[in-house]
């Protein structure tokens, strides 16, 4: 759970061993994808819509990357009357915490997108949890929108997966986006709300570092 968002450091410290988080910062050198769209020829705007534990690391990353447009953090995998916080937390809406990426396919291809998704952005291996964190709403998942992100997507981990790239398996899910729910207010740009509470200190300022360093090319500051 998300917890002591607005609390003194103390209680933030106590909250943050059980809030969304990672024990370390996920950072792998993988390849490119071999199967991946081309650069569009012009410019226009398409949907990456990912799942990769908490929300608030994820949504930090890819807010760094150059031809994203738009991150949003939200919920996955459910039904409209079930997408909020208090409800997903109990891991039984079906729901995943997911950020909805609005990037430029002039810029960056959905590839590239994984490729960050999978080295940088959160530990592919982990099923149902992320570090500490435990529960569906926790999973590693990509929610595909047309036919060509899904062979992109299960392509690209079954080229992980044979490489082996990481030192287990791959589990996330690959499905169909059905629909996508913003979260609350006080949930999106968390780290930029926040970049002195020492969960997002220790947890996910790591991860925009290691985008950063791993990606020169693609990275930008906000």
């Amino acid at each position: 759970m998300h917890t002591a968002f607005f609390l003194g450091s103390a209680l933030v410290l106590i909250g943050a061993a059980m809030a969304c988080n990672t024990a370390t910062a996920s950072s792998t050198t993988i390849p490119d994808p071999a199967l991946d769209a081309p650069l569009a020829s012009a410019k226009g705007e398409q949907i990456a819509v990912l799942a990769g534990g908490c929300f608030w690391g994820v949504e930090a990353v890819f807010e760094h990357v150059k031809g994203v447009k738009d991150v949003k953090s939200g919920y996955a995998g459910g039904s409209a009357a079930a997408a909020r916080y208090e409800k997903v937390s109990t891991g039984e809406t079906g729901h995943a915490e997911s950020v909805r990426i609005a990037y430029d396919p002039s810029r960056i291809s959905y590839g590239q997108l994984l490729k960050v998704f999978f080295s940088v952005a959160h530990n592919p291996t982990e099923l149902n949890r992320q570090g500490p964190d435990t529960g569906t709403q926790y999973r590693s998942a990509i929610f595909y929108s047309n036919e060509e992100q899904k062979r992109i997507a299960q392509a690209y981990i079954e080229q992980l997966n044979k490489a082996k790239v990481f030192p287990r398996p791959i589990v996330t899910q690959v499905g169909s986006l059905e629909s996508f729910h913003e979260a609350e207010a006080y949930h999106q740009d968390y780290l930029a709300h926040h970049p002195d509470e020492p969960y997002i200190v220790i947890n996910d300022i790591p991860k925009v570092e290691n985008l950063r360093k791993q990606f020169p090319g693609l990275y930008k500051a906000k």
